[in-house]
């Protein structure tokens, strides 16, 4: 039997629930179909950033609706998601990467965006005492902060269902197709079907996108975190370098969270990841380097999430260039979770609305029209 729903969501991530959750606000009955369960993957094993410090600017008004959201987080989900804002510090550490920041906070103002504050030294070392004091100072984006990722995707699933949403894990879509006007999904021995389709799938996505007749460069990556030992509290912000990767948090009980985009191998058909030690060590030199209090500290543990990269590190989001009906949400590039909570309220006007007053113009899928993987070395 195939069930008729208003919407087919495929992806479990922060991106594929923030859909589900606003479609059923907006009065539609999705289903939301996730192969493993939610935040399996990237929106659950991130670092929470939740960022506009630094960002394409093509994804910067896509990131400003989805900050405000976050800033009322707890009463669209019913949970706070752990979100605290202590700001994101880009710390300069060197003159050239100082004058660097200064040039890209004038091309945002030049733009009208203010988010981003050029600081000094004597600023920097305000917000992060612990900084090498050879740091010349940085960027700040003082609204912004960091969440837990698994608890926020299990906000959003939860409150979707809660709101008439179908939550289907644990069994892959399948057969995707446009039969007779609708979209028709098997998720095992059901089917669904729908007039509108959310590929929503992370890692996934650029397989069914090109199932579908618009191959996207992406590829498949798996960033990697480590946790270390407790220290006493020495930041608020959550901190992040301008030339070398790194991003940089500490928890209330005193461990603290280190990434910026290195990477582990992944093998997305086994659903595993492995690390890559001598990149983590890498990382761990960086924190050595800037921050000495660190220096004592072990790294307990270390993880990676799957996810999508795209050629051009930007999102692909809105509707396909090719079919009715079908709209992609994916490649979100290492930098997804804080952008989740406004992609899946524009995803919903896009559908429910036909149109979004969120600048996205410069995300739609359409930019890779061109594309021909015979003649790409990327991986699909």
């Amino acid at each position: 039997m195939t069930r008729l729903v208003d919407a087919i969501v495929v992806g479990g991530g922060i991106h594929g629930c923030s859909t589900a959750l606003h479609l059923s606000l907006a009065g539609m009955k999705p289903v939301l179909i996730e192969k493993d369960y939610a935040g399996r993957h990237a929106s659950g094993v991130n670092a929470g950033g939740v960022r506009q410090l630094a960002r394409h600017v093509a994804e910067i008004p896509l990131s400003i609706r989805s900050m405000g959201i976050w800033e009322g987080i707890g009463e669209l989900v019913d949970d706070s998601c752990g979100f605290e804002s202590h700001g994101q510090v880009l710390v300069a550490e060197n003159d050239a990467e100082f004058d660097a920041c200064r040039a890209r906070v004038a091309e945002l103002n030049a733009l009208g965006f203010t988010h981003e504050e050029l600081i000094d030294g004597p600023e920097l070392r305000r917000l992060v005492p612990a900084v090498a004091e050879t740091c010349p100072g940085g960027v700040v984006s003082r609204r912004d902060g960091a969440a837990e990722p698994a608890r926020t995707t299990t906000a959003f699933r939860r409150k979707a269902a809660a709101q008439g949403a179908t939550v289907c894990e644990g069994v892959a879509a399948s057969n995707i197709r446009r039969e007779d006007g609708l979209w028709r999904v098997d998720v095992g021995a059901d089917s669904y079907a729908a007039p509108v389709l959310v590929n929503a799938a992370g890692a996934w996505a650029g397989r069914i996108a090109a199932a579908l007749g618009e191959p996207v460069p992406v590829e498949t990556v798996a960033p990697m975190l480590m946790i270390t030992s407790r220290v006493p509290h020495f930041i608020d912000p959550v901190v992040i370098l301008r030339g070398r990767k790194l991003s940089f948090k500490q928890f209330a009980n005193g461990t603290v969270l280190i990434g910026g985009g290195h990477l582990a191998a992944a093998d997305q058909d086994r659903n595993e990841t492995v690390l890559d030690w001598r990149s983590l060590a890498v990382s761990a030199g960086t924190v050595f380097d800037l921050f000495p209090v660190m220096r004592s500290a072990s790294i307990v543990r270390a993880w990676a999430g799957i996810e999508a990269r795209t050629l051009d590190d930007l999102p692909v989001l809105g509707p396909s260039a090719r079919h009715a009906g079908l709209y992609h949400q994916f490649g979100f590039s290492l930098h997804g979770f804080q952008l989740g909570p406004g992609a899946g309220a524009v995803m919903a006007e896009l559908i429910v609305n036909g149109g979004t007053q969120t600048r996205i113009g410069e995300l739609g899928i359409d930019r890779f029209c061109s594309f021909n993987p015979a003649n790409e070395d990327e991986t699909l």
